[in-house]
């Protein structure tokens, strides 16, 4: 396939564009500073844009399979990189008549209804109000992708994300809530990114995703 990689410098989009180019695919990097960007194996193009500059990277959206989104922000601080920045991606899909997104967003915009009072706590009083500007831009982006036409759309909620190896073990729950949600690596996100492209019981769907202990739980080989 041909993919195109927004927030390619990210932990996970890195690993996506790795993963992707080890599986032979042909990728399109998005990167504010191409200079840094240390990825260069296989059929890897890598170009400068900002995903609030559209004409930026507008052109480069032509001929792909789906797009992959792993936008993400590094401060605390008012933002609309996550909702304008991923209509201005909507828009341009359409126009060069791409179908696929996958978009990363975040588990911790709801609270599991099987969550400990501790945790439940943790969650609303602390990482919640901590990145509550990150966290209603993506609740702004996620609102935006549902009302979206003609794509083909699966947002992501990770939970907190580690450094840890590819397991390819892991769990989804695919238009529900999954119970138990742990952590996971960016190298088992970045996975199931490119697993979805092609599961089309996760079009339209906001997918839940987490690690897993279990060793009866699904491995993806």
């Amino acid at each position: 396939m041909k993919l195109i990689v927004f927030g390619a410098s990210g932990g996970t989009g890195r690993q996506a564009v790795v993963q992707a180019l080890e599986q032979g695919h042909e990728v399109t990097a998005v990167v504010r500073k191409p200079e840094n960007f240390d990825v260069r194996p296989g059929a890897l193009e890598v170009i400068r844009g900002d995903v609030l500059l559209p004409a930026t990277f507008r052109q480069a959206l032509h001929g792909k399979d789906a797009v992959l989104s792993a936008l993400g922000v590094s401060h605390k601080n008012p933002t609309t990189v996550y909702s304008e920045g991923t209509s201005s991606i909507m828009e341009a899909m359409q126009s060069a008549g791409v179908l696929r997104l996958i978009c990363l967003s975040s588990a911790g915009l709801d609270i599991a209804s099987d969550t400990p009072l501790l945790q439940r706590m943790v969650i609303r009083l602390v990482i919640q109000r901590m990145y509550k500007h990150a966290y209603a831009d993506m609740a702004r982006m996620e609102a935006a992708i549902r009302t979206s036409s003609g794509i083909n759309w699966t947002v992501i909620r990770p939970p907190r994300l580690t450094n840890g190896p590819r397991t390819k073990a892991y769990r989804t729950a695919i238009g529900k809530p999954l119970p138990g949600a742990e952590g996971i690596s960016r190298a088992d996100l970045a996975d199931y990114m490119i697993r979805s492209i092609a599961d089309r019981a996760a079009y339209g769907q906001i997918v839940e995703i987490s690690k897993t202990n279990d060793k009866r739980a699904r491995t993806y080989e």
